[in-house]
Parts: C-alpha cells; structure tokens; sequence
C-alpha cells in the first residue's frame, strides 16, 4: 500500500535524491531516561526502514549523515556504541547484497578506519557496486573538509586551475546527482557541515520530529512539501 499510494507523490524527475540529517537519537534517549547508546541503537532501526521505504516509493539515490568529523568529540562509550552498530550493519549488508538492490558508497575520510572494519566497508562497496540504487552513507564526514580533499586530489593531478566541474568530479558523490531535498529532524536548522558543496540548490525540510520517532508519514511529508516549491536554479518563474 505504502509504495502504490507514494507513486503518485514522488516524481522521479524532481526528486531521484533525497538526504537525511538524522538528529536527535541521544535527546530521543534522554527523554526516556535511557543512555544516548540506546538513542543510537532505535535510530539505526528507523534508518534501515526509512532507507528501504524511499527506494519502495521510487527514490534512486539517499544520502545519510551518519558520523561527521566533530563526531569524535563525543564520549568514548557512545562512540564505541555506533561503531558497534556500523560493524553490525555491515554484516547484515553483505548476508542479504543480493536481495536488498542497494550500491552502498561510504563517503568521507576513510583513511581513520583500519583492520576488520575496513575491509568490510571495501567488501559492501564492491559486492554492491552493479547494484541500481545507490546509498551513500557519510563517516567521518564533513563537507568542508571533502571540498579541500577535492582540490588536493585535483593539485596531485596537476591541476594548474580548477573549475566547479572539477570539482563536482572529485567530491566523494562524484557519482550521484545533487540531493534535490535534504532532511533534517531533531528541530535544529542549519546544515552542519553537510553536503556543503552539493547542497547549493537543495530544497531544505526541517522537523522537530527526532529521529527516532521519524516514519514513513514524515517521509510522505517531506515529498509533498517539497512538490509543492518551485525551483528556479537561479531563473524565474515562467508559470
């Protein structure tokens, strides 16, 4: 039912990529009287269904914002609790590649992750990569800090002058389109270091529905607030 009723809110001409910002899994906790870990663990829940539930309604490309470069500031524990759930969420990917359909891309510096982690992360991108929907997963990621390994990679080649396409060529979603609308839950605005680069003309969506508590509804939501803006890229409105 979901997926019938959902063809007739996304157009895949508008919207083939959409991007979540998934805040709020430790104020999710909190107001429980539960440790941040347990946030962490519920939203990792919602982030597998609400990733199967867009590729069900038609959407071809999801970027999550899982663990950025500030992350590494918060405590230890809580830390070794989502690297726990990244290792576990490796595992289910490579025992179910061939049923889910899903080129999984893990985008960000990758040089900090070593051993057994590492070479599963190269194992889901390569199982996966003739797979014809495409999830970017964001670790030790910040949109700055892709800018500048962008125009390193560029200067290591050569590059005496350097474009936007140049650019667009060398970020780490080199091979997805510009997120068409970007989603942020836990009531915060702003972008936090987010898809810096791609998000120049991204519709933004914010909630202050937690992640934890985010649905398929709230993706419905999302979809039909987005139908209903115009977007212009820098021209006019000739309607």
């Amino acid at each position: 039912m979901a997926a019938d009723k959902s063809k007739s809110i996304v157009d895949g001409q508008r919207l083939s990529h959409i991007a979540f910002i998934m805040d709020g899994n430790g104020r999710w906790a909190k107001k429980r009287v539960m440790p941040r870990e347990y946030g962490h663990k519920m939203g990792a829940k919602v982030f597998r269904n609400i990733v199967r539930y867009c590729g069900d309604i038609g959407i071809k490309t999801v970027t999550v914002y899982a663990f950025s470069t500030e992350n590494w500031k918060r405590p230890k524990n809580e830390i070794d609790s989502i690297m726990n759930l990244l290792d576990e969420y490796l595992n289910d990917c490579i025992s179910e590649i061939n049923s889910n359909n899903i080129r999984y891309k893990f985008i960000g510096d990758m040089s900090i992750f070593k051993g057994d982690l590492k070479e599963k992360i190269d194992k889901v991108e390569y199982l996966s990569k003739d797979m014809s929907l495409t999830l970017n997963v964001a670790l030790n990621y910040g949109g700055r800090g892709e800018i500048v390994a962008a125009c390193n990679k560029l200067i290591a080649e050569g590059a005496k002058e350097i474009t936007e396409e140049d650019i667009s060529s060398h970020i780490y979603t080199s091979n997805s389109p510009d997120p068409d609308l970007i989603v942020r839950t836990g009531g915060d605005i702003r972008l936090s270091n987010f898809l810096l680069w791609q998000s120049a003309y991204s519709e933004l969506y914010f909630t202050k529905t937690l992640w934890p508590d985010f649905s398929e509804s709230d993706v419905d939501l999302a979809v039909e607030n987005f139908n209903k803006r115009k977007r212009r890229f820098g021209g006019i409105d000739n309607k």
